[in-house]
């Protein structure tokens, strides 16, 4: 995640409050999906609608620009892609809610850590809305249910507009984060909302998530 120290100013004659645009995606190929959102941001304009990508991914491990080989599988077929967000390494997988956030942060008056904390914010509000209660944790971003890691993310911010998201685990194999240090933690436990009672899929909860992030980014 990359920390801005400061609000960046609206862009003047640009309407702040136009909602972003939900896309619904279904399993999609994580290489192709990051390459399009590098060229969304890099093409937009400044009236390009802000954009919510609703995905999952069929297995792959990412790691961030932080990544260090220590918290890497230690023996795995599943692929790896480095990329350019924030943070360590963490798995994707079928059954896991991915939203990613197109937003121009600087048209909507937003730092990278208001935009970090509205993410996080809408994660504990959907999960509450299923009775779950969740937490943030100091100096480590994501969002927690009774110590296990639900919801990991990280941004990336080029010309004052972020890309990448959060992905909340649903219904998957969490197996995979066993090979790893889950976002360079040794030994941190993750869950995910079909252990906590939570019946709704992860489309379904996709769709909440963004909703939910939509209406902060809004406020």
């Amino acid at each position: 995640m990359q920390v801005a120290t400061a609000v960046i100013p609206a862009q003047a004659g640009i309407q702040r409050r136009e909602p972003p645009i939900v896309k619904v995606l279904g399993v999609v190929p994580y290489a192709p999906t990051y390459e399009a959102m590098r060229r969304f941001t890099e093409t937009r304009g400044p009236a390009t609608p802000d954009e919510l990508w609703v995905l999952e991914h069929p297995p792959v491990y990412t790691v961030g620009v932080a990544g260090r080989k220590e918290h890497f599988p230690r023996r795995t077929e599943i692929p790896l892609e480095h990329i350019d967000r924030g943070g360590q390494i963490t798995y994707h997988g079928p059954g896991q809610a991915i939203v990613y956030a197109l937003v121009d942060l600087a048209r909507r008056g937003l730092t990278v850590r208001a935009m970090v904390t509205v993410i996080e914010q809408a994660v504990i509000d959907t999960l509450a809305a299923h009775d779950v209660s969740a937490e943030r944790r100091s100096g480590a971003p994501g969002v927690y249910v009774n110590g296990a890691k639900v919801a990991a993310l990280g941004l990336r911010v080029r010309r004052g507009c972020c890309y990448h998201g959060v992905a909340l685990n649903v219904s998957m194999d969490l197996a995979p984060f066993s090979a790893i240090d889950p976002c360079g933690y040794p030994g941190l436990a993750v869950t995910q909302t079909s252990a906590l009672g939570i019946g709704a899929g992860p489309e379904q909860i996709g769709r909440a998530l963004a909703e939910r992030i939509s209406r902060l980014i809004e406020r």
